[in-house]
């Protein structure tokens, strides 16, 4: 990379740069492993923290879209199986509560 390469990255913020721009730039960081399977998020994090930046949150905090998907494969599992049980409320309750999750990681994206 050259000088103005180096430039152009430091003025820019990290939510403006891409995620190729952002495991580049954690590749030649040190104490950053698993920069690959990192999401966009996760990379602006791990950099922030391995250069001591602190950012403080004004905004809500964002969803953690992976988490809510593991809840939605929990109530799935519980749902087939008040199904098999023949408890209807429970598993219409349950399927409820699957859409409310499905729509949440939907406005997270």
């Amino acid at each position: 990379m050259g000088k103005k390469d180096e430039k152009q990255i430091k003025e820019k913020s990290f939510e403006a740069m891409t995620a190729k721009e952002l495991r580049e730039m954690a590749l030649t960081l040190e104490g950053i492993s698993g920069v690959h399977a990192m999401n966009k998020n996760e990379l602006i994090d791990a950099i922030r923290k391995a250069k001591g930046i602190v950012v403080e949150k004004t905004r809500q905090a964002l969803v953690d879209v992976r988490a809510l998907k593991l809840k939605i494969q929990e109530l799935r599992e519980k749902k087939s199986q008040a199904g098999e049980s023949g408890n209807n409320k429970l598993e219409d309750a349950l399927r409820r509560r699957i859409s409310n999750l499905k729509k949440k990681t939907r406005r997270a994206a």
